[in-house]
């Protein structure tokens, strides 16, 4: 159970024999993970609806604080789990890869080949005059500077068959958050590349991590070394292309993320070791701080472009470090249900990441064709989706509520399934674990 160590000395059975503490349960940090996967929906879709505009922003501004708190969140668990009571890793390094391989490339493949899809078809139906550029080899170029106001046509860009094969390769590979120029096919799975980046040097980074001295300093450097990309940037460039894409999603550049993640599980054991838990006091500043420092950041992005690199690369690490610091106190309900929903809001997260651009398209030209004049659609396809009307802000609850329940399905449904033929072929043997973990 979560924020609950079973000591197994104590156990009659046990005595004689030194044996391990059980490795705490934080459903707290599976409510964060839900919440992070949801907050990403709403900052890539809810800017869509003009009747909130004047405000929505406000909402979405900081989206990437959820990208970034999964990364450092990703490190934690990591740590947390693969490692032993002797801070080695409990298995070997190609048997950590393949799990975490075949975790990440259902999901992905799975995205990827439905937003595939959906393009296409939204291309060829053009519901909407925007529809119809839509394609499978259209992009936008990175750039964090006025060009896209003052010159959108200039980021448009539909890619020649060279780069489209180039980049389906990349994306085939998880190696497509490497290419700095634009995001394809499926914008968002950017960060499943970056986590299996993340993923092929955790099993040397990680014990090593755990045997440095003062956790605080290294913390502060890590912190350090993250910004310094970013003041290379303003310092230097004009905010284009492409070090706007590197900044944004090179898994290098973004390391710092998840290495700070794995020295916070390194001080989380320390003190759990000491019997430290922060009290009251403690906790009540750091979710200050957690709020405060998002509204500043909000009010921040507004000052200039070069807000929005320090922001989004290092200036707010802290405050998603005692994020994740708070989350580790939610205690456990008592209740079994409700810990087995918070476990299944969690495993659904990573989904949520990859699969909400397209539903969203599927969702709202669904809902357009239904508050046009449907009946048509029988005998006049054509002129059923001329007919078609408006998104409604009123339906983007539903949307929601159906992103979120198809993603614990495809979770439960198709990547466990799919992860556990994967690791049976890549392991020569099937991992009694493996739907046990997310």
């Amino acid at each position: 159970m979560s924020g609950q160590v079973t000591d197994r000395s104590r156990d009659p059975a046990s005595r004689g024999r030194v044996q391990p503490p059980t490795k705490e349960r934080f459903i707290g940090l599976e409510w964060l993970r839900f919440v992070l996967g949801l907050y990403i929906v709403i900052f890539h879709t809810l800017h869509n609806y003009p009747s909130i505009s004047s405000w929505s922003h406000y909402v979405t501004d900081i989206g990437f604080f959820s990208t970034s708190s999964f990364f450092v969140l990703s490190g934690f668990l990591l740590a947390h789990v693969y490692l032993d009571h002797h801070q080695s890793l409990r298995e070997p390094a190609r048997s950590f890869w393949i799990k975490r391989f075949a975790n990440l490339y259902p999901i992905h493949i799975g995205a990827l080949l439905l937003a595939m899809l959906v393009s296409t078809a939204v291309g060829k139906l053009a519901i909407t005059p925007e529809d119809a550029a839509a394609s499978i080899r259209f992009v936008i170029y990175d750039v964090n500077n006025d060009l896209g106001q003052t010159d959108p046509e200039a980021l448009r860009h539909y890619m020649s068959d060279p780069e489209l094969a180039a980049n389906l390769a990349l994306n085939v590979t998880l190696l497509h958050a490497w290419n700095p120029l634009y995001l394809t096919f499926n914008p968002p799975s950017w960060s499943i590349s970056a986590l299996m980046g993340f993923y092929l040097v955790f099993p040397w980074a990680a014990p090593r991590l755990f045997r440095v001295r003062h956790v605080g300093r290294a913390l502060a450097l890590t912190n350090l070394l993250y910004l310094l990309p970013p003041l290379v940037v303003i310092a230097l460039t004009d905010y284009g292309m492409p070090e706007t894409g590197i900044l944004h999603r090179n898994p290098l550049i973004r390391l710092p993320e998840f290495i700070a993640g794995i020295l916070l599980c390194v001080l989380y054991t320390r003190w759990r070791r000491a019997g430290y838990r922060p009290g009251r006091g403690l906790c009540l500043a750091m979710a200050l701080w957690v709020a405060g420092s998002v509204v500043v950041a909000v009010w921040l992005l507004g000052q200039g472009h070069a807000w929005y690199y320090l922001l989004h690369n290092g200036l707010l690490l802290p405050s998603q470090l005692m994020l994740i610091l708070l989350m580790t106190r939610v205690p456990s309900p008592e209740d079994p249900r409700l810990q087995r929903l918070a476990r299944r809001l969690g495993g659904a997260s990573l989904p949520m990441f990859a699969l909400h651009v397209p539903l969203y398209v599927i969702f709202t030209r669904v809902e357009q064709v239904l508050a046009g004049e449907p009946a048509r659609c029988l005998g006049d396809f054509r002129g059923c989706l001329e007919a078609a009307g408006d998104s409604s802000l009123m339906m983007y609850p539903v949307f929601l509520l159906f992103t979120v329940l198809f993603c614990v399905m495809f979770q439960e449904q198709f990547v466990l399934r799919v992860r556990e033929h994967l690791q049976r072929l890549l392991m020569g043997r099937l991992v009694p674990s493996a739907r046990r973990e997310a």
